[in-house]
């Protein structure tokens, strides 16, 4: 899994757990694309998931332009309840700067649309948004899934038995998502970055407290942080979802080097494992996906700029992590629903 059911918190109500986040260059603008609420979820838990979104929650694709891994601009997502229909009302809203989290008031932030999932929504200057049911792009093979989640917290090899690619099989053929896809024409981002046009870009998700203000459940960056280093250690699944990306280097960098470190010693494929692990948490924190605008999209073994919705991250991940040419031996093939060229992209289950 890329970030499907991460962690106890996410668990607790699939409608606030991400399961992706895609950052691409669409029709019009840059596509910004957050899974969540995946159909996997009620046979993972054992508890019925509600559909669609959670009305107490919100949905954000936090995007920073100066390279501090704080956000400067947020685009904000809030959901009625269901109705008898099992639509929703939605509004897109985005906080004035400089952002404050622990603003609650809706009224200081500026609308850029409202409507309904299932529906294209036009905002100002060409934004455009669709939400609603559609077939998980991801794709992932139980057998290795494990056995990264097994080398990483015991630092060993993958360990995959009798299995070979031949035998590879997507655990979420056929299944869905809910997914908000918003696109942002070049015209409002580009005046907000630097001449190289860079930004880092993640998705939260955060449900509202007692108190009035908004507790943060679900982060996502990266594609498979949670699979490598806390499948098996849900408690750092929690805090990777709790704190910020600025934070992430203070909070994470020696427990991804270690980490890494004797995951290579095992292999004994690097001559200083230490090095080798304290790289590659430095490539992958703070965990935010960083990307050029108007260009392809693309998660390599080239480079990371966004990630297309074809991308074969967990091929990269666990070889980067592991210093070995690894394979699931799957490719975009597996997905039962393939994603579309055209907006909204990904292909909805209607």
């Amino acid at each position: 899994m890329s970030h499907h059911l991460d962690s106890p918190e996410a668990r607790k109500d699939a409608r606030l757990d991400i399961t992706d986040l895609y950052v691409f260059r669409g029709d019009e603008g840059t596509v910004f694309v957050m899974n969540v609420n995946h159909s996997l979820a009620t046979e993972v838990t054992g508890v019925q998931a509600p559909a669609g979104y959670h009305p107490d929650a919100r949905y954000e694709f936090n995007i920073d332009t100066d390279g501090d891994s704080v956000e400067n601009l947020v685009y904000r997502f809030t959901f009625g309840p269901l109705d008898g229909s099992g639509e929703q009302q939605l509004t897109l809203r985005v906080p004035p700067d400089p952002i404050d989290a622990s603003v609650t008031d809706d009224n200081v932030e500026t609308t850029i649309l409202q409507g309904r999932t299932g529906e294209t929504l036009h905002g100002p200057d060409g934004v455009r948004v669709w939400t609603g049911p559609a077939g998980d792009p991801f794709w992932i093979d139980p057998v290795v899934l494990a056995a990264a989640g097994e080398a990483v917290a015991h630092g060993t090899r993958f360990e995959l038995g009798e299995w070979t690619p031949a035998l590879a099989t997507n655990a979420f053929a056929g299944h869905t998502v809910y997914t908000i896809v918003l696109e942002v024409p070049d015209g409002l981002l580009a005046p907000l970055l630097a001449a190289d046009q860079r930004f880092t870009t993640w998705a939260l998700t955060s449900l509202a407290t007692d108190a009035g203000g908004w507790r943060p459940i679900n982060r996502a960056g990266h594609p498979m942080i949670h699979p490598l280093f806390a499948q098996h250690d849900e408690q750092l699944g929690d805090r990777l979802n709790a704190t910020k990306p600025v934070a992430d280097v203070t909070n994470y960098a020696e427990h991804v080097t270690e980490a890494v470190a004797a995951v290579v010693s095992a292999y004994g494929n690097v001559d200083d494992p230490r090095a080798y692990g304290a790289a590659f948490a430095a490539r992958f924190l703070p965990n935010v996906l960083p990307y050029t605008l108007g260009t392809a999209a693309s998660y390599s073994f080239l480079g990371i700029n966004g990630r297309s919705l074809v991308d074969n991250v967990p091929d990269v991940m666990f070889s980067l992590a592991t210093n070995t040419p690894l394979s699931i031996g799957l490719d975009r093939d597996a997905v039962a629903r393939p994603p579309k060229t055209d907006f909204p992209y990904l292909l909805d289950v209607d």
